[in-house]
């Protein structure tokens, strides 16, 4: 449980849970109402959704009927890839907060640097309106941190070079194999924190017999040994599961890999290997 409570600070000062609980995927009204019910319960206060996963509403009854004082859970949601104008940056981000029934979000992202469906093209003048609307949304006092998310090097770079408030999360994904090194390393050069989605590969690493040697190691299962190798790099993983017994296991991160496993873990090729890639990320 200690994971669940230790934090990472970002550069404003604001701290953040260092393990979250992710909602992409869950179907909005009761799977996702007692997925996070069930993650709360676990220890988890951290969630993570966004408006395209159409689950903010019910993200946002479950912290309302948790009893848990609102201060003490901390919310990401996320502007869809698709929107990249100033004023539609705005429209968004208030209709998530109507959808969650929230007075303020812990932290704002930028879903994508392209729109879905052209991944790799260049927005970079569009991104720079975007971040000018982040920057006011986050001076309003309605989001605590903003960030991005599938953000590669040159995305950052574009950003950070007009930036008045710089980004503090650079949300990708990552998993044991896929541990994209040139953006990690640059974000965390420039004091970005990396999170981690899909740090299961979606499930991709779970038959991986070699990551099950390194499990039956520490005796623990490969998601909690998958779940600690992304916290023990300094990246905050962001695990997702519908099932309360998984949802409580997941938590179970009280153990320490060695530096020569971690070395070992670190040079493995990618663990799943046929998981769907960002195609612009490496």
């Amino acid at each position: 449980m200690a994971s669940l409570t230790e934090t990472y600070v970002l550069k404003n000062g604001v701290e953040i849970p260092k393990v979250g609980f992710g909602t992409w995927q869950i179907p909005s009204g009761y799977a996702t109402y007692q997925a996070v019910t069930a993650a709360l319960a676990a220890g988890y206060r951290h969630i993570d959704t966004a408006l395209v996963y159409g689950n903010e509403g019910s993200v946002g009854q479950a912290i309302r009927n948790s009893g848990i004082p609102r201060d003490q859970i901390f919310v990401t949601t996320k502007l869809p890839a698709e929107t990249k104008t100033y004023q539609g940056t705005l429209d968004d981000f208030r209709n998530s907060l109507q959808n969650l029934d929230l007075d303020y979000v812990d932290l704002y992202l930028v879903h994508a640097p392209w729109p879905w469906a052209e991944a790799g093209r260049r927005y970079d003048q569009e991104n720079r309106q975007v971040w000018q609307a982040m920057e006011s949304i986050y001076q309003s006092g309605r989001a605590r941190a903003i960030g991005v998310s599938n953000f590669a090097v040159p995305d950052l770079e574009n950003i950070l070079a007009d930036a008045t408030v710089k980004p503090m999360v650079d949300q990708i994904q990552y998993y044991l194999g896929f541990t994209e090194p040139k953006i990690t390393r640059f974000a965390q050069d420039h004091d970005l924190l990396v999170e981690a989605y899909s740090p299961l590969a979606t499930g991709g690493i779970l038959n991986n017999p070699d990551v099950q040697a390194f499990a039956d190691k520490y005796g623990v299962s490969v998601p909690q040994l998958a779940l600690r190798f992304v916290l023990q790099n300094g990246v905050l993983p962001l695990p997702k599961a519908v099932n309360p017994a998984h949802i409580q296991a997941n938590t179970q991160l009280d153990f320490e890999i060695s530096v020569a496993d971690m070395q070992a873990l670190n040079a493995f090729p990618d663990a799943a290997g046929y998981f769907m890639h960002n195609p612009t990320q490496g």
